[in-house]
């Protein structure tokens, strides 16, 4: 009997590890000050150890699809994220519930501003941004 209760506590306590590892969180806000654009950004545990790694997606609303982002985290709380295909890149600060900096275009002649706040939302809607994750990781990487 004893076995049993330690096999359950132990379940339940690596369940509850594994969903403190991995924070999901939605930014909305704008490309230029006028272009809405909604941003998804998920800090993924690192099962070497270290620092977590992110996976990300952005989108401008009605207008594309969504656009894979491979990120780098610097120094306080700067962010490097390359478009899938470096089709673009974001360079952005997070300070508090906002990231703001500059979208640059492959050539460096387009430089543009990018302002983001972070949007709360039901666990419900937070699944299905975590799966759309999933589905674009798939579709851009699958052999």
């Amino acid at each position: 009997m004893f076995r049993k209760v330690l096999f359950i506590l132990t379940f339940i306590m690596s369940c509850v590890a594994l969903q403190a590892q991995n924070s999901s969180s939605l930014y909305k806000g704008t490309v230029n000050g006028k272009m809405p654009i909604t941003l998804f950004l998920q800090s993924v545990e690192n099962g070497c150890g270290g620092d977590p790694f992110y996976n990300a997606m952005y989108r401008y609303e009605k207008v594309s699809n969504w656009l894979e982002l491979n990120v780098t985290e610097g120094a306080k709380g700067q962010f490097a994220m390359v478009e899938e295909g470096f089709t673009g890149l974001m360079i952005l600060k997070k300070e508090g519930e906002t990231m703001s900096g500059t979208w640059i275009s492959p050539d460096g002649k387009k430089q543009i501003p990018v302002q983001l706040t972070k949007v709360n939302i039901g666990k419900k809607d937070m699944e299905s941004y975590e799966k759309k994750m999933e589905q674009l990781n798939y579709e851009n990487h699958d052999c």
